[in-house]
């Protein structure tokens, strides 16, 4: 088969032809349909943070088709759609058993391999989606889940006013669910307006630019200043930023993953009682929503996926990801 191979920092992805998997106990073989082009994937291309090893594939945002069953697989069969979850456990401890492979008790494993066209999972690991839901439109079932992750972590009253900070797929898809949350006022708040267009279309009510002005704006819009902020950016200073910019005993939501020191001045949260929510691990139910919203024909986040490429167009588009582009989600067809 072929797959996109890290061979090093500083070097492209390469594609290769490289053995086809082989299902081991409990384990399926999947043809990946869709897999998007995450900033997890782009930073373990690189000298910081989680590294990813010689020879690696990367891509864990995926949706597939089961197309071989191991020893012991019960929960799916051939011909299923699938969206596999980035990690796998043990399959036996309370922790994967809740869907939340995760936290699995023994370690979570990566479970990536989504830049090739057949890949290997755990059925444990795989969230069944419905028959109906097209797998183009599964491709964005992870960034919606852990936006969703982001909003059931740290639940808000209804009417409240909302601070996305960030606009890449993760602020896109935590806007979204904040909608359906039934919040007030939502803001978003980027480095440009490049992706407000998408901000707007899933439910964002106004779209800032971080720039001198804009605690002062925002106050006035908001009529005081918000509820809640989820911080989506993930670059140093964000969290700080979030702090910043919410009310007195209002909370800060991180969901953005920043590999970098990032020192911040603690009192001003203490001195604000800010409650400050850290979120990562979505579950398997989590995946499972995302993908029947979407199915239901509520399809706003899909405005997200700003292009589909091929594997011999991979390589040059992961390069070209790694500094500011117009894109938001990438999202590789292994059949084109």
């Amino acid at each position: 088969m072929r797959a996109a191979v890290f061979i090093e920092p500083g070097k492209p992805l390469q594609i290769q032809k490289v053995p086809d998997p082989t299902p081991g106990e409990g384990e399926v073989v999947l043809r990946v349909a869709r897999c998007g082009i995450c900033g997890t994937d782009l930073h373990m291309t690189e000298n910081h943070g989680l590294a990813a090893p010689r020879g690696f594939i990367l891509g864990h945002e995926r949706s597939a088709e089961v197309i071989a069953l191991g020893k012991g697989v019960s929960r799916f069969k051939v011909g299923d759609h699938v969206a596999p979850h980035p990690t796998r456990g043990c399959g036996a401890c309370a922790s994967c058993k809740a869907g939340s492979p995760y936290f699995c008790e023994k370690g979570p494993q990566l479970c990536f391999g989504g830049f090739a066209e057949y890949m290997i999972a755990t059925d444990m690991n795989c969230a069944k989606l419905p028959s109906t839901l097209s797998l183009a439109d599964a491709a964005i079932i992870e960034p919606l889940a852990v936006g969703l992750l982001g909003v059931r972590i740290n639940p808000f009253p209804v009417g409240a006013k909302v601070v996305v900070l960030g606009a890449g797929p993760i602020g896109i898809a935590a806007a979204f669910w904040t909608r359906l949350a039934g919040a007030g006022k939502i803001v978003a708040i980027a480095t440009s307006r490049t992706r407000e267009p998408i901000a707007k279309a899933v439910g964002v009510d106004a779209f800032f630019v971080a720039d001198d002005s804009l605690t002062g704006n925002l106050t006035e819009y908001l009529g005081g200043m918000p509820d809640v902020v989820i911080e989506c950016a993930g670059v140093p200073g964000s969290i700080a930023k979030s702090v910043e910019l919410v009310k007195l005993q209002g909370s800060v939501t991180v969901l953005g993953i920043c590999e970098h020191s990032d020192p911040w001045i603690p009192s001003q949260a203490i001195l604000k009682e800010v409650k400050l929510q850290f979120a990562v691990g979505t579950r398997l139910d989590m995946f499972e929503h995302a993908a029947n919203t979407l199915d239901r024909g509520i399809v706003d986040p899909l405005a997200m996926i700003t292009d589909t490429i091929s594997f011999d167009q991979l390589p040059q588009m992961f390069e070209a990801l790694k500094n500011r582009t117009t894109q938001c989600k990438v999202v590789l067809d292994p059949g084109l």
